[in-house]
């Protein structure tokens, strides 16, 4: 909610605001004097709004002291009367108690000329701003659609893509499930993740074409916790199966860990979005057509996060019994000794 200043316009000038809606007047400057608003200047219609534009609207303003201006276009409302284009002016060099004393009225300004007749209305700080090809400009930014953030650029890639699939499936092709895209594994990778379910592989990576929209096998076979860091690429995302060998309070355990590897903005934001919408119906796949059961899901942007402490920590969450005692906080130091309140005796009959 903006602030008002209490400044508005005079006799002067709310009489002149009848009188410029005939069609004559093309723009009139008003400036604040006095704790008033008024009339600065004005100039008559010579042409249409556009030929006249540059030649009244930039000689009227001033390099050092903000103004408002109010041109007259050349189109009509329902009721015959014209619009009109507030233009607010606020030079760079003005004294910045001016700019907040313009800015703080221009609401009182449009409420008592009739908001409903401003049809346009332009921002000006340098003259370039204000001048009939700084208003064309204006209004075709204005127009454009807002500048997208990476995450809504994802989204629009996404439904990009599912509109894709929703009209081109087939038996081997992918398809729209678990809100995500399937695409079919090809037959070495599929026989790589049934080999770790019968356990004769430890690590399987896997990866996206992108054009084929399939998944392939990058590798399989045994690799040591220590160097799982070195399997994962810096320039590509990618999809890893691992079974984490170790001991956990003494007992041997072997968990499956699925890890889908994405090193940041370094990757396309077609290759970000097709990796992870297609991580739910690959995961869905694997542990209910092939059966391998996954115990930790894991998402990381680097190999350097894959330690035997990282993973141990994933799997076997520390858990925190010990709850502290409330300690009831100390009374202020030197508060005097405790007041003593004797009862009060009944007095006697």
């Amino acid at each position: 909610m903006s602030h008002q200043t209490g400044i508005k316009a005079n006799q002067e000038l709310k009489t002149f605001f009848g009188k410029c809606r005939d069609g004559n007047i093309r723009v009139f400057k008003i400036s604040i004097e006095n704790e008033q608003l008024v009339l600065a200047a004005h100039e008559n219609a010579k042409g249409t709004w556009e030929d006249d534009y540059d030649k009244l609207v930039v000689p009227l303003t001033s390099e050092s002291m903000p103004c408002f201006l109010l041109y007259r276009l050349d189109t009509k409302d329902s009721t015959g009367a014209y619009y009109w284009m507030l233009i607010s002016w606020s030079p760079d060099d003005a004294p910045v108690r001016h700019k907040m004393l313009y800015a703080s009225t221009k609401a009182t300004l449009k409420q008592e000329f009739g908001s409903g007749q401003i049809k346009e209305e332009l921002h000006g700080t340098v003259k370039e701003d204000i001048t009939l090809s700084g208003f064309r400009k204006h209004k075709k930014n204005e127009s454009a659609p807002a500048p997208l953030t990476s995450r809504e650029e994802e989204l629009a890639e996404l439904r990009r893509s599912e509109r894709s699939v929703a009209a081109n499936v087939g038996v081997d092709t992918r398809q729209q499930t678990l809100g995500g895209v399937a695409f079919p594994m090809t037959d070495d990778a599929r026989q790589a993740v049934i080999r770790m379910a019968d356990k004769r592989h430890g690590y399987v990576q896997l990866r996206i074409d992108l054009d084929e929209e399939r998944i392939h096998l990058v590798s399989a076979g045994d690799v040591s916790v220590d160097k799982l860091p070195s399997k994962v690429p810096s320039d590509s995302a990618r999809y890893h199966l691992y079974n984490f060998k170790h001991t956990h309070e003494g007992d041997y355990l072997e968990s499956v860990v699925f890890i889908y590897s994405m090193p940041g903005y370094s990757c396309s934001i077609k290759e970000r979005m097709l990796y992870s919408s297609c991580k739910a119906p690959l995961l869905s796949d694997i542990e209910q057509n092939i059966g391998l059961v996954v115990t930790k899901k894991l998402e990381i942007d680097s190999g350097a996060e894959l330690t035997e402490e990282f993973l141990l920590d994933e799997i076997h969450p520390k858990k925190c019994l010990h709850r502290p005692k409330f300690a009831k906080p100390k009374g202020p130091p030197n508060r005097g000794a405790k007041r003593l309140t004797k009862p009060q005796s009944t007095p006697s009959e």
